[in-house]
């Protein structure tokens, strides 16, 4: 995990003290006012930009292929779904935001179903997973969330996804550039293709 008081350049995955992630079970999507916001389970919500790679990422994490359905074409999901993890929190995939294609009242919808879980539905969310591609960087969208999620006294972490996109020579200071952008936020480097930060990210999700 990254901060701005430096930045660590070790990606190779521990296996000491890792809280396996053994059982990730879809079950249900909801787009408004549900019993499930309500039933005490602790919540850990992913979050980021349209085709970042959040179902790759969730994917990974729980060793499951096809939990999370990704997809070529942005905005896929369309409501918060809730998976239940080890039969001790729900994992809440949320639909994706600055989704360019599309109409403008299908952008609206996404984007309202954001704000409401996000900041209406009563959820304090035990902690927020932003994810946004390392490779672009940090984009005005993404900054935009950060600051209504910093208004709203969320707890939240960047994962920084894409790594492996990234020419090795030009990695250190595209991390330390996120790092700035983000501070006082944690960064974790992440690649789902390479498997890496995944033992960093299931350690920050588990942990009570």
């Amino acid at each position: 995990m990254l901060s701005g008081k430096g930045v660590r350049h070790n990606f190779r995955n521990s296996k000491n003290s890792v809280l396996n992630i053994t059982k990730a079970e879809f079950v249900k999507g909801v787009v408004g006012e549900d019993e499930i916001l309500e039933d005490g389970i602790p919540q850990v919500a992913f979050l980021g930009r349209s085709n970042v790679g959040k179902s790759s990422v969730i994917n990974t994490l729980v060793k499951k292929k096809e939990l999370a359905r990704s997809s070529p074409t942005p905005g896929r999901t369309q409501q918060a779904n809730f998976y239940l993890i080890n039969n001790s929190f729900y994992l809440v995939d949320l639909p994706g935001y600055g989704f360019a294609k599309g109409s403008k009242d299908h952008r609206k919808i996404l984007a309202d179903i954001i704000e409401w879980y996000i900041l209406h539905s009563g959820v304090e969310q035990k902690v927020i997973v932003l994810i946004i591609d390392a490779f672009v960087g940090v984009t005005p969208s993404d900054k935009e969330v950060m600051g209504y999620l910093e208004d709203a006294g969320k707890n939240f972490i960047v994962v920084a996804n894409k790594i492996d996109k990234v020419k090795k020579s030009q990695l250190k200071q595209q991390l330390e550039d996120i790092v700035i952008q983000v501070h006082p936020h944690p960064v974790i480097p992440y690649s789902a293709t390479d498997k890496i930060g995944v033992t960093e990210l299931t350690n920050l999700v588990t942990k009570k």
